[in-house]
């Protein structure tokens, strides 16, 4: 009979134990779940690039550049649904930004202009890395958002600023003083 009794008791400790554990479980989906819809909420209220080319520069390389004009179409393009669409336009958006090293028109080859892509580069593989990460932190997902919209303007000014320069004509002798100022045009000293 004490058999019995302690393997009725035991029975039904299992019994509740198994319940307790499916309602902990389904508590700890929905708060799970509503994390994660208030990640996707403040991410989708955040992803905001300024893509639109903000000077006559920038207008004109998005018919001579197709990197850029790429790029631009990429960040354009929001994605709407899920989390996963980001994480799928953050790495889209890491390889686009990636190409813009490649073909860049004669007249804006200059460090200026590969230093100011290669910062843009950064921080979109840093908005990647952070996107991808199990635990999104939305605020870093954010605010690095920002940040490149930061980046793009500046290497949107830095275009307008090359072309502002090319069209200051150069007063008569100042190519033959650059010349000479050129040291490694420097006649040796013996």
């Amino acid at each position: 009979m004490k058999l019995q009794n302690t393997a009725l008791l035991m029975a039904l400790f299992l019994l509740f134990s198994c319940q307790n554990n499916k309602e902990q479980r389904l508590m700890e989906n929905a708060k799970d779940a509503k994390k994660k819809e208030t990640i996707f909420n403040n991410i989708n209220k955040g992803w905001a690039f300024n893509a639109n080319p903000i000077n006559p520069a920038s207008q004109g390389l998005v018919t001579m550049w197709p990197e850029w004009r790429g790029f631009l179409l990429e960040l354009n393009n929001k994605p709407k649904s899920t989390i996963g669409a980001f994480q799928k336009k953050s790495k889209e958006l890491s390889k686009k930004v990636a190409e813009l090293n490649n073909n860049i028109p004669m007249a804006y080859n200059k460090p200026e202009i590969k230093s100011r892509i290669a910062v843009l580069i950064s921080k979109i593989n840093s908005l990647n890395l952070f996107i991808n990460l199990d635990e999104i932190p939305d605020d870093k997902v954010v605010a690095l958002v920002l940040e490149i919209n930061v980046q793009l303007r500046s290497l949107q000014n830095q275009l307008d600023e090359i072309v502002r320069k090319s069209t200051i004509p150069k007063e008569e002798g100042e190519s033959d003083l650059i010349q000479m100022l050129d040291t490694s045009r420097a006649i040796p000293t013996r």
